[in-house]
C-alpha cells in the first residue's frame, strides 16, 4: 500500500513549546503563548482521575500512566512511519506496538486516500488555543482530522467528549493556518483483546462545548492567578 501525500505549506515547520506546572503552551509566530488544547480539556477529567489515583495508589497510578503513555507514543510513531510509506517501519518497535499497527492497518489501507500532514503543530488566534494534531488526511476522499488512540478496554462514546472537542479545535486551527475547511473528524482506537473501534464525529457538533470548556479553564486560571 502506497499512500498519496500532498504537503500543505503553513509558513512554519514547528512551534516553540513551553512546559510548566500549569500545562503546556505553544508560542505562535506572533509571540502569543497559547495553552495546549489537551491542557485545557484536562479540567473535564480532573475529578475522576483524582478519585482513580486515590483508589489505586500513587505508585500504581504512575506505573499504569507511564506504561500507557509510552505505548501510545510508540504506536503513534509507528503509524506515522507507515503512512509515510517507510518499508521497514516495523523495525525497532516492540511486538505489542507492531500488533497495534497490524490491528489498525485494514482501516488505514481502506479509508486513508491522501495524507496532508502528521504530527503537525497548529494554533488558532480565534480560539487562543494550540496543539499537535496526529494526522490530517483524506478519509474516504473527505478532508478529515484524525486522532490515533490506544486503550485497554472499549470506551463509550458518551465518555470521550474531550476527544471530539480536541479534534474540533484542530479543525479550526487547520482552517486558520491553511484556508482548508474541515468538518469531518475521526477517532481510530486500538483496543486490547478487542477489535479496533472508530468513532465518527464532526467539528460543528463539538465546537460550542469546546469553547465552553476553554472559557471555564480561563476562569479557573484567572481565579488561581
Amino acid at each position: 500500500m502506497e499512500f498519496l501525500h500532498e504537503k500543505i505549506d503553513m509558513g512554519y515547520e514547528s512551534l516553540d513549546r513551553k512546559d510548566s506546572p500549569d500545562g503546556r503552551r505553544y508560542v505562535t509566530l506572533d509571540g502569543n503563548a497559547y495553552p495546549s488544547v489537551t491542557t485545557v480539556l484536562s479540567i473535564l477529567n480532573e475529578e475522576s482521575i483524582a478519585k482513580w489515583r486515590k483508589r489505586v495508589g500513587e505508585e500504581e497510578a504512575n506505573r499504569i500512566g507511564g506504561r500507557a503513555a509510552a505505548r501510545g507514543t510508540a504506536v503513534h510513531s509507528l503509524i506515522e512511519k507507515y503512512l509515510q510509506n517507510e518499508k521497514d517501519c516495523r523495525e525497532n518497535f516492540l511486538p505489542h506496538v507492531v500488533q497495534s499497527l497490524e490491528n489498525l492497518k485494514p482501516l488505514l489501507d481502506k479509508h486513508v486516500t491522501k495524507v496532508y500532514a502528521q504530527e503537525v503543530p497548529l494554533y488558532s488566534d480565534h480560539l487562543k488555543l494550540a496543539g499537535t494534531c496526529d494526522a490530517v488526511v483524506e478519509w474516504d476522499g473527505v478532508p478529515t482530522i484524525v486522532d490515533w488512540k490506544t486503550s485497554r478496554r472499549p470506551k463509550k462514546k458518551a465518555n470521550i467528549g474531550n476527544y471530539f472537542m480536541q479534534l474540533a479545535a484542530y479543525a479550526v486551527m487547520w482552517e486558520e493556518r491553511t484556508g482548508m475547511p474541515i468538518n469531518q473528524t475521526r477517532i481510530v482506537m486500538d483496543v486490547d483483546d478487542f477489535h479496533p473501534v472508530m468513532y465518527k464525529e464532526t467539528r460543528d457538533a463539538w465546537i460550542d462545548k469546546l469553547i465552553e470548556t476553554r472559557d471555564e479553564y480561563n476562569r479557573r486560571n484567572m481565579f488561581h492567578g
